[in-house]
């Protein structure tokens, strides 16, 4: 996305990077870090259900869940004072898998006293072509 002002420009690369440590705890399977970045009413809203906090850091109890991502397409918009959404295109696949999924994920970010935790987020499977 084209950055219209210095603070889009400062929130996304914050959010950004905000988002790209919960992939890699993904990567890694690292609970704690999951956790760290997820608001204690966190609502996740996924193609199998909703999950809370628990239930989307408990994924990484048996290790990693994801091999690798890449984001792209990246949208930021600024939902007040201390909220923004961030959504964009994640492409990933599972570990020791090749193939390769892709989604759309939005999430909304909530600032706090040491930077941001993410309040929602929600994927949602890219359509097939035909």
């Amino acid at each position: 996305m084209t950055q219209n002002t210095a603070e889009d420009a400062a929130l996304m690369a914050e959010l950004l990077q905000c988002e790209t440590a919960i992939w890699e705890a993904l990567v890694s399977g690292n609970m704690a870090q999951d956790a760290a970045a997820l608001h204690a009413s966190f609502l996740g809203v996924y193609p199998d259900g909703l999950a809370g906090k628990d239930g989307h850091t408990r994924q990484l109890a048996s290790g990693p869940t994801v091999g690798r991502y890449k984001m792209d397409q990246e949208r930021v918009m600024e939902l007040g004072s201390d909220y923004a959404l961030l959504s964009y295109r994640a492409t990933y696949s599972r570990p020791a898998c090749t193939k390769e999924d892709v989604m759309y994920v939005s999430s909304i970010w909530k600032r706090n006293g040491t930077g941001w935790i993410n309040v929602f987020s929600q994927d949602t499977p890219a359509a097939v072509p035909d």
